[in-house]
């Protein structure tokens, strides 16, 4: 099923961890919505960025969540949020940059390492973090 032009449910909802676990990670029809309200916000990064984006990480149910080391309260398992890359405008830095300097309506951007993190909860505090990985966990610091 296509969500948007260039975003597909299959996309947003695939995982190798849960294939490889046997995890059953089909979002319900309130899911589904919420995945509509993801691709179009995901259409507009695409817009800006100008070049086609990477979906690493898209909607986790609870188990899979846990399975990959989610947050408790991530937006993942809301269907709001996606881990992405896109080589083609830059590295995950410049893309946070490009996106929190946009006028674009998110709730948060988070500079991941090697990917970006962006949720569009209808909270939309454009909340732009970047992630510091350490040995006690990861920590997040406002901006980038």
């Amino acid at each position: 099923m296509q969500l948007t032009e260039h975003f597909s449910l299959a996309e947003l909802t695939f995982s190798s961890t849960a294939e490889r676990k046997g995890i059953n990670n089909s979002p319900s029809p309130q899911i589904i919505e919420h995945l509509r309200v993801l691709a179009t916000g995901l259409e507009n990064v695409r817009a800006l960025l100008g070049h086609p984006m990477r979906v690493d990480s898209g909607f986790r149910c609870t188990e899979l969540n846990a399975a990959v080391g989610g947050a408790k309260t991530s937006a993942h398992m809301l269907g709001y949020a996606a881990d992405f890359v896109c080589p083609g405008f830059g590295n995950p830095l410049e893309i946070v940059r490009a996106i929190s300097s946009s006028d674009l309506v998110f709730d948060q951007c988070i500079q991941e390492g090697t990917w970006v993190h962006i949720s569009f909860d209808p909270k939309s505090r454009r909340d732009v973090l970047t992630a510091i990985f350490g040995a006690g966990g990861t920590s997040y610091r406002k901006g980038v």
